[in-house]
């Protein structure tokens, strides 16, 4: 935690305090501002090369209760050479799969380079004791995982109880070792603007590597007016400590046209410092078939057969 919030994070009270005196979110300027922003146009040149970046930054998942090793190991391959027909297109970021396909995925993407992350803390609920949960993110880690994406107990957030989501937090932080971690809030559940800067900022002071916004399980998923939010709050955060934290939209972006929208977003609020996998995430496994069709039509002139690409 940046010594800067030691203060804040001295009981109940302060934390509280703080973050609602957090300057209010104008949602209709915010929403109005995202869809600006998702208007703008890119030569072909500068497409080519967003849809490269969009593939580095994907996070490919598999999060079902009917995953089996011979999914997972797929999903791997696909990861490392998503498209066997050009070796020159980019490798995925990560595949994210639960604690017990942990090992089955660091086998699977070899020496690739492409990380394993693993939802932990009783996913997608958040809701267990902090024992379970941490040891959900033990056994992730211990069997190989190099990131950790834990999702908040919304009950405790929406009640008011921010010190035990930053606490959680906290230890989670602490059990991941070197794993980084990611904090999902699932923004559809948090139901108002204000929350999602909120919880932003206990993320972040708590010591998340990444801020996310959904699980990607219910009916709102990832927006460009959330994901603007947590850009702004990541950007001021900097400001004020020095620590650069990513951010991760995920779920409901499906689109070459939307991921070049979110690109927009992060290139002109947060800055070009995101525009890397280490910093921005795309928690969006259906929208890297469309990033190989576009990046096939850009070179051939004409789109693939429908076997093209795997159907997910």
């Amino acid at each position: 935690m940046p010594t800067a919030f030691a203060d804040v994070t001295a009981s109940d009270s302060t934390l509280r305090r703080f973050l609602h005196g957090l300057p209010g979110v104008d949602a209709v300027g915010l929403e109005a501002r995202a869809a600006s922003l998702g208007t703008r146009s890119i030569k072909t040149t500068a497409k080519a090369y967003a849809i490269d970046l969009a593939i580095s930054m994907i996070d490919l998942t598999t999060l079902e209760g009917a995953d089996t090793p011979g999914k997972v190991r797929a999903l791997g391959a696909k990861a490392a050479n998503p498209d066997p027909t050009d070796r020159e297109t980019p490798r995925t970021a990560a595949v994210c799969v639960y604690p017990d396909m942990v090992a089955t995925a660091k086998e699977a993407v070899g020496n690739s380079g492409v990380k394993v992350a693993s939802v932990a803390t009783a996913f997608p609920a958040g809701r267990a004791a902090i024992e379970v949960k941490l040891g959900d993110v033990r056994e992730a880690v211990a069997a190989g995982a190099d990131e950790i994406d834990m999702v908040i107990d919304r009950g405790a957030f929406l009640s008011g109880d921010y010190m035990t989501v930053f606490e959680q937090i906290r230890a989670v932080k602490e059990a991941c070792g070197t794993a980084r971690l990611k904090v999902i809030f699932e923004t559809g559940e948090l139901s108002t603007y204000d929350n999602i800067k909120r919880a932003s900022w206990i993320g972040m002071i708590a010591g998340a590597d990444f801020i996310k916004t959904s699980t990607g399980k219910v009916g709102v998923n990832a927006t460009p007016a959330n994901t603007l939010l947590m850009l702004e709050a990541v950007r001021d955060f900097r400001a004020q400590t020095g620590v650069q934290i990513g951010v991760k939209p995920a779920g409901g972006i499906r689109s070459t046209k939307d991921a070049v929208k979110f690109l927009v977003l992060v290139n002109e609020t947060a800055g070009p410092d995101w525009l890397d996998n280490h910093w921005f995430r795309f928690g969006a496994s259906s929208l890297l078939n469309d990033l190989l069709m576009q990046r096939q039509k850009l070179a051939t002139g004409r789109y693939s057969g429908p076997d093209y690409v795997t159907v997910d």
